[in-house]
């Protein structure tokens, strides 16, 4: 659990859950949104696990899909998970008027919490990331969860800037794929902010010192071994949470380490029977038949496909 205060970890957990997976947008074809299969992957997720899910984040391929599919997204898995899980709108870009905008436009559309990431390409300055954060947070009742990876946005959130915007009572978490894990004790020691692990590789290590969950790209497929990983963390059952860790470890690096996170996963999906179609929209091109193949040949050693 986060090392300042249950409550506030508490507060964190009620308004997002634990076990999250950044979901996927399935296309057609035609590059069109497969509606069917968006209903198809959320409720495998959720019945794979997770209580969170986050919608038109990253592998979610947001910069491809506009606000009205983004709104549509969220209606549509609404509807084909209900409430069993937290539905985490990722609204942050590198407008603050349009991450503004459409926090709202999210909001009213029934997201449960906002996933805003540092303003990217730009390269603002702490003071400028501060005063984007504190606005998006501002923009609705919303809980606010940050999102630090500085390998896409070009620029870290420092340990003082998370410090200063866990004052705000909006903003109750980061999720963290900084890579710094000193970093990361510190402000939890020094804030409120509730720590969730934003790179799979590091899920065990940032759970041990303090992290209450995960936001996930594996999550697609492993969130079977994830979800007792983070409760035995949290009931201090080590050798548990490091058996799962490595159980998942192969599955964790073929979805991760050998291509970006959203073709492995649609891969996966595929091979699976969950999806019909690994499509992606450019700039993006989906997986090839050589990089289809290695994910395959993953799942099916990690026991996610019989032989």
């Amino acid at each position: 659990m986060a090392i300042l205060g249950d409550s506030a970890a508490g507060a964190a957990i009620d308004a997002f859950g634990t076990v999250g997976t950044a979901m996927v947008t399935p296309f057609k074809d035609d590059g069109s949104i497969d509606w069917a299969g968006v209903e198809k992957v959320a409720d495998h997720l959720v019945s794979l696990g997770n209580d969170m899910l986050v919608v038109s984040g990253t592998t979610g391929e947001s910069p491809t899909t506009t606000d009205e599919e983004k709104i549509e997204l969220l209606r549509v898995v609404r509807g084909a998970v209900g409430t069993r899980a937290k539905l985490i709108a990722g609204t942050g870009n590198n407008v603050t008027a349009h991450t503004v905008d459409l926090s709202r436009r999210s909001a009213e559309a029934g997201a449960d919490g906002l996933l805003v990431v540092t303003p990217y390409y730009s390269k603002p300055t702490q003071a400028a990331i501060a005063a984007h954060m504190r606005e998006a947070a501002d923009s609705t009742d919303l809980p606010v969860m940050l999102y630090d990876i500085p390998g896409r946005s070009g620029v870290p959130i420092d340990t003082d800037t998370l410090i200063s915007l866990g004052e705000h009572p909006n903003i109750l978490a980061v999720k963290d794929a900084k890579g710094d894990l000193f970093a990361s004790s510190q402000v939890m020691a020094a804030s409120p902010l509730a720590y969730y692990s934003g790179e799979d590789a590091l899920n065990l290590p940032l759970l041990a010192i303090g992290a209450v969950g995960l936001v996930s790209v594996a999550g697609h497929v492993c969130t079977d071994r994830f979800a007792p990983m983070v409760a035995a963390v949290a009931a201090n059952d080590l050798d548990t949470a490091r058996r799962l860790s490595t159980e998942s470890a192969g599955i964790v690096d073929a979805l991760m380490n050998h291509m970006p996170g959203v073709l492995s996963a649609k891969a996966a999906l595929q091979a699976q029977g969950i999806l019909d179609n690994r499509g992606t929209r450019m700039p993006l091109l989906p997986a090839d038949e050589e990089q289809t193949a290695f994910v395959t040949a993953q799942l099916t050693r990690s026991g996610y496909l019989s032989e």
